[in-house]
């Protein structure tokens, strides 16, 4: 099996891909199969965000494989009023769910439970297969909730906000 550890800071031309969905883009350690049956082990630093589609990862042989993120079954969420989309969208991240935005829709991974919890609100909702491709949140590197001792190295830099300065 091929190791890959490092994720490179820009595009490169590629020798291979990984088709991965979200969940998979999300993981730091996985044993997954290239476009063209490479075994890869993935080994990445722990802390960052998800790999996005286009993103490139070199294997220890030097080898560049580009990320394409791989279509998964989603729901599509719209309302009668951008009010009740914001509502829904409330409802979802109160839950912590991993979202896709746009102005005039939300995407989530398909979910019988939310979508339930969705109609009740008054939502439309519409299954599709498309590659997911959801907010990394404001502070990124990741979901943590930290218990205990370990906290110090969930601190992550902000990316939308820097408390206490003032511009």
């Amino acid at each position: 099996m091929l190791t890959v550890s490092e994720r490179l800071a820009s595009p490169q031309p590629a020798d291979d891909q990984l088709h991965l969905n979200y969940a998979q883009r999300s993981k730091v350690r996985l044993r997954c199969h290239s476009a063209e049956g490479v075994e890869l082990g993935l080994f990445l630093p722990r802390g960052q965000t998800a790999l996005t589609d286009g993103d490139c990862l070199r294997a220890s042989d030097g080898r560049v494989f580009q990320i394409v993120a791989a279509p998964e079954q989603l729901l599509e969420v719209t309302c009668a009023s951008p009010f009740e989309l914001m509502r829904a969208a409330y409802h979802l991240g109160n839950r912590h769910v991993p979202l896709q935005l746009s102005e005039h829709w939300l995407r989530l991974a398909e979910d019988s439970v939310l979508a339930h919890m969705l109609e009740q609100l008054g939502a439309q909702l519409r299954s599709l297969q498309a590659p997911f491709h959801p907010e990394a949140g404001a502070y990124g590197g990741g979901h943590h909730h930290s218990h205990g001792d370990d906290s110090a190295q969930f601190h992550y830099a902000p990316k939308l906000h820097q408390f206490g300065v003032r511009r």
